[in-house]
């Protein structure tokens, strides 16, 4: 039964998460919102939700192991089975912005959390942690980047620039978020958004029982299941948003949406977690943390490369996560 559960709260996962944008998204244009503030904040957030719903609730159960992993497997599976996918359909194009600002910091976020996890010496801790200290410091720099988007997403609308050089107006209409002949009323969009919440804690809270059970009765490690299974269930919003863009020929936005999405999971769902509950980072953990820093580089590296990741080069992102996938899988 545990099995069936856990596909059964992957599909409040997803599902909740695509309702909730759906309202979100509406109520902001009724408000008058910009689009291309909707694409930055509640899409981004939407997208990511079941990463953060799921990882919150394993921080409040002392699952540490599995918020941890689920956060550090998602942004792996993003990097190297999202962009490959989506990169192996259509060749991916990549804006100048995104290389000059959002991989760098995608990079920064993730030494980041590898530094705030083993400041035991400075905190004089007796294990590796992520403390409500560091919980805050990465919840102040989430802040501090969603102000700095918000503000350059402003000053771009407000000189006549061309808001679809951000391509996050085309991923509202690739979600099916924004494009609508008529604007839904305001009552719809808020409980639409309430049923989306409440879809996304409800799912989170069945995959953070029915994998620790699987877990046990494997006797493999929370964050192995976080790593892995659970991982890859709560990054589907990420992995289909991104492929329907690559079939449909907006190529830069798989990359977008996978940057924002990583970034989202460091800063904030580690945050969060961090500040609700002391997380203790297993040392197993900082491997897989080597591991994703070292996608996030080859991914840049890929993209710096002839500002765009071809299809061999897509493939080979692929080819590496199923290594890391088999190398998880012996050493269980």
């Amino acid at each position: 039964m545990n099995y069936i559960f856990l596909i059964v709260g992957f599909i409040l996962l997803v599902k909740g998460a695509d309702i909730f944008v759906d309202g979100s998204s509406s109520i902001a244009k009724i408000l008058k919102i910009p689009p291309i503030i909707i694409g930055l904040t509640i899409v981004a957030f939407g997208t990511s939700a079941p990463e953060a719903a799921v990882s919150i609730t394993a921080s409040i159960n002392g699952q540490n192991g599995m918020a941890i992993g689920n956060v550090i497997g998602s942004n792996i599976f993003n990097l190297l089975m999202v962009v490959g996918a989506s990169g192996f359909i259509s060749t991916l194009l990549v804006k100048k912005s995104i290389l000059s600002r959002e991989l760098p910091f995608v990079l920064i976020t993730s030494l980041l959390l590898i530094i705030l996890s083993t400041d035991m010496f400075i905190t004089n801790s007796s294990s590796y942690t992520l403390s409500r200290i560091d919980g805050a410091i990465l919840l102040l720099l989430f802040a501090g980047f969603l102000y700095y988007l918000i503000s350059s997403a402003l000053k771009s609308r407000n000189s006549s620039l061309d808001i679809d050089e951000t391509s996050l107006d085309i991923e509202v209409i690739d979600r099916d978020v924004i494009v609508q002949q008529k604007s839904s009323p305001m009552s719809k969009s808020i409980f639409l958004s309430v049923v989306g919440i409440l879809a996304i804690i409800l799912g989170g809270k069945i995959v953070v029982d029915c994998a620790s059970d699987i877990a046990s009765s494997f006797g493999v490690s929370d964050q192995l299941i976080g790593l892995t299974v659970v991982a890859i269930g709560t990054s589907l919003p990420e992995f289909v948003t991104s492929i329907v863009a690559a079939t449909k020929g907006e190529s830069d936005l798989a990359l977008g949406n996978v940057i924002g999405s990583n970034i989202f999971n460091i800063l904030f769902v580690l945050g969060i977690s961090a500040l609700i509950s002391p997380m203790t980072v297993d040392p197993k953990l900082f491997i897989d943390g080597v591991v994703m820093i070292i996608a996030t580089i080859i991914t840049s590296f890929f993209a710096f490369r002839k500002n765009n990741i071809n299809k061999y080069e897509s493939l080979t992102l692929m080819i590496l996560y199923v290594a890391y996938m088999a190398y998880l899988i012996m050493t269980a």
